[in-house]
């Protein structure tokens, strides 16, 4: 075999050794493509059964919503809700979740158990227990009439704040564990590096230990808000018919209207939201990690 043979037959390999690696490639990725497409397919069916009215092609869903103001109410509690439990749940997340990061590796996991612990149980157990806690004659109030506090029951059940004291109970392993799993990538060399150089506590807090746990600040936070939005056994019953949420709307339009357009319109509405919060989130989480090989 002269050399120009040898070499023609050698590119050739290489050719048919690229094409087998690619076609190797796209096999392996067809499950994730399946699973997108399954993903993807109710949307695009929600999406184009909320332009269809009476048989229809219509807007008359979306002129539904703007010529009912409740609509924007409903969507205003709702963020207002998501927006509220999102920041409660990161002033007490945060602490926790850098208090178990502190412990020994054995102490550490006993922690994580802890928080665990509620995924053990239903959602709704929880949420009929926080009934009872938070109602008129529950133990938060029969405590507090008890030592003198008050003179007469508070309102916590039925309302926005016992909305929000459920749901936070409920989205606090979310953000806890997404957050300590960011703060066990990170280096306690550089702590003592910039305990070295003179920097106190609070500040090396600031200048290292924040900037480098806010991706996972930034995923919890973000995981947070978005499943909160889409709440509805909560608000259902621990607003007492005071909270009125998007998920909860949903429902309604479902039971009263013969067809899935105003529903689906409302998905379509709650969809977008989640978008239009994902992407200022997924930009500032990018900025913050650099460009690549930077």
């Amino acid at each position: 075999m002269t050399q120009r043979a040898e070499a023609d037959w050698t590119a050739a390999s290489f050719v048919r050794l690229a094409r087998r690696e690619r076609a190797t490639r796209y096999l392996l990725l067809l499950p994730g493509l399946l699973l997108v497409a399954l993903l993807l397919a109710p949307f695009l069916w929600l999406s184009v059964s909320s332009f269809f009215s009476e048989g229809e092609l219509s807007l008359k869903n979306y002129q539904l919503m703007l010529d009912n103001p409740s609509y924007a109410t409903i969507l205003l509690t709702t963020f207002e809700l998501s927006a509220v439990v999102t920041l409660v749940v990161t002033l007490l997340g945060y602490p926790t979740a850098y208090f178990i990061w502190l412990l020994p590796s054995r102490w550490a996991a006993i922690a994580l158990g802890c928080v665990a612990i509620p995924f053990w149980t239903s959602l709704l157990v929880r949420t009929y227990a926080w009934l009872v806690v938070l109602q008129r004659r529950g133990l938060i109030n029969t405590w507090l009439e008890a030592i003198g506090v008050i003179d007469h029951p508070l309102r916590l059940a039925n309302s926005f704040l016992g909305t929000s004291i459920g749901m936070v109970h409920i989205m606090l392993p979310f953000f806890i564990f997404p957050l300590y799993a960011s703060l066990r990538m990170i280096d306690t060399n550089l702590l003592r590096a910039a305990s070295g150089l003179g920097a106190g506590a609070a500040r090396s807090f600031f200048d290292v230990m924040l900037p480098l746990s806010l991706p996972g600040l930034l995923a919890g936070m973000l995981l947070t808000f978005v499943l909160c939005l889409g709440f509805y056994i909560t608000p259902q019953l621990l607003g007492g018919g005071n909270v009125n949420t998007i998920s909860m709307r949903i429902f309604q339009n479902v039971s009263t209207y013969p067809e899935l357009g105003p529903a689906s319109s409302l998905g379509v509405i709650l969809l977008l939201a989640v978008v239009v919060v994902l992407l200022p989130m997924t930009w500032l989480a990018s900025r913050r990690r650099g460009p690549r090989g930077g």
